[in-house]
């Protein structure tokens, strides 16, 4: 189920918002058996309004559905007031399936530490509505309810188990800190891989580098970065980093909670920026990239935009007419390829050779 404000306009047709929110279900295991969707003037504390809400009811009632997922993180008032009205049905939204999805692909103990702490985060303001049966059995001075109680102490132990998380997900960072410390000793460039989940980007780092990467067609397939070294074409070695997957409606708190991971592509000489170029929505996909590389304030670092799956293209496209369309405006040279067929690897690291050479050659502003 998905909303839209008639009044907002969006670089998303929510038709393609609600099926990738269908892909994440699949994901999680679910069936999904339908989707719909509400143009509305402002959000309500419902989330739809109470035409839609009645129609959902009808086909709730009639058992047509037991899940019912939204495509925006709801707030606990709607949330509550949604599964209320729907009775038996259960309700989650899109943050909630990410965390979902992200919880099945961790692999790694900083990967499950990092899952375990958004979704501890998340929970937090929701508390409430777990208790709400219980609210206001007791009142007066020194008689407060066992609802606020037991409320009282799921917070307290929610607030010290993220606080246990962040000091684990801390000793990471610091480990990591020292990695990229001996890597900038040996002065060997890092080329992270970023992207929109199932661009490609670890099947290209397994065709660049052979690192044997578990790389499927689904969204998240892997949440633990990975490095692997590289001889480019120059003779120069590098390092290759794989990262995080990003999505549409990214959760801030699933951002946060992979800063651990994120801080990899600080240390970037140079970005490799990884498109599915047969994506109908693949010049979104890159917007949605570059504004998450916007809010982690990584723009200055230089990038290189990797159109992934070029052989997935139909045969009477234009593959340079497309790519053209798609890089307009993008702040750095890009290279078609196909990851699984090797098409256009060659080109990508000279590319990579180019641009890390151009880099060398700066002279620092402090020596002007």
């Amino acid at each position: 189920m998905g909303v839209q404000l008639k009044r907002r306009g969006s670089r998303w047709r929510i038709q393609d918002s609600l099926a990738e929110l269908g892909e994440l279900a699949v994901s999680a295991r679910a069936q999904v058996i339908g989707s719909t969707f509400q143009r509305i003037e402002k959000p309500t504390n419902i989330y739809v309004g109470k035409g839609k809400l009645e129609a959902l009811n009808e086909l709730a009632q009639a058992g047509r559905f037991d899940t019912l997922i939204c495509d925006d993180e709801l707030t606990p008032t709607q949330q509550h007031n949604l599964e209320n009205a729907l009775g038996d049905v259960k309700v989650i939204d899109r943050t909630a399936l990410i965390l979902d999805v992200f919880a099945s692909r961790a692999q790694t103990k900083e990967g499950r530490l990092q899952v375990e702490l958004a979704q501890h985060e998340y929970l937090l303001p929701r508390l409430a509505g777990q208790w709400s049966h219980l609210e206001r059995l007791g009142g007066g001075i020194g008689t407060r309810g066992p609802g606020e109680t037991q409320i009282e102490t799921d917070r307290r132990l929610v607030r010290d188990r993220i606080q246990r998380l962040k000091r684990s997900l801390e000793d990471v960072r610091r480990h990591r800190r020292l990695h990229r410390a001996r890597r900038n000793a040996n002065q060997m460039p890092v080329a992270s891989l970023v992207g929109y989940t199932n661009a490609g980007k670890s099947t290209l780092l397994n065709t660049l580098t052979r690192a044997g990467v578990r790389a499927e067609d689904r969204l998240f397939s892997t949440l633990d970065p990975i490095t692997r070294r590289i001889m480019l074409p120059s003779g120069t070695r590098a390092l290759v980093s794989d990262t995080v997957g990003f999505i549409h409606k990214l959760p801030p708190t699933v951002v946060a909670a992979f800063r651990a991971t994120l801080e990899e592509i600080e240390e970037s000489t140079v970005i490799l920026q990884v498109v599915d170029v047969s994506h109908r929505n693949a010049k979104e996909h890159v917007r949605v990239v570059e504004d998450i590389l916007k809010e982690m304030r990584l723009v200055d670092i230089p990038r290189i935009l990797v159109l992934n799956k070029v052989d997935l293209l139909p045969d009477d496209s234009d593959p340079v007419e497309i790519a053209e369309e798609i890089s307009s405006g993008y702040p750095g040279p890009y290279v078609l390829m196909s990851a699984t067929t090797g098409l256009g690897g060659l080109g990508l690291l000279n590319t990579v050779d180019e641009t890390l050479a151009d880099i060398a050659n700066r002279v620092p502003a402090s020596t002007v």
